[in-house]
């Protein structure tokens, strides 16, 4: 049995406002945006390289704004995307050493909390092998 996680809906006070952080700071991709009616509303965003997206969505949830707390990205460099951010008036931490790995975090304007990794050497990507 495969289980893929392929979709998260991070919880919003204003789609527009979340949209235009996660696409131009961020660097996110649309990949919808569908409005159904006047109080429903779905966009997906997906970050770059993933294969998981993101939802923002009006009238589908009911999740407090700012509620999600540690959905992670990982990263091949984190000093590249950290700097990044920084330079799209991304309010990040400083890069942080663990054993393992190396993390920077961040929060979108709600409040929903990130953490960038960048697994040490020899565990990150893809193609490694679940079952080790």
């Amino acid at each position: 049995m495969l289980l893929r996680l392929e979709m998260v809906t991070v919880p919003v006070s204003d789609v527009d406002r979340a949209k235009a952080f996660y696409v131009d700071q961020v660097g996110f991709h649309v990949e919808q945006d569908v409005r159904v009616d006047e109080s429903h509303r779905f966009v997906e965003l997906l970050p770059p390289g993933s294969p998981c997206s993101i939802a923002l969505t009006t009238g589908y949830i009911d999740a407090a704004p700012g509620s999600m707390q540690g959905i992670q990205v990982n990263v091949e460099d984190i000093e590249d995307v950290h700097t990044l951010l920084q330079a799209r008036g991304v309010a990040v931490s400083d890069v942080q050493d663990f054993p393992w790995g190396r993390f920077c975090f961040f929060s979108d304007p709600d409040g929903n909390g990130w953490s960038v990794h960048e697994p040490p050497a020899g565990r990150a990507g893809p193609d490694r092998d679940p079952s080790s």
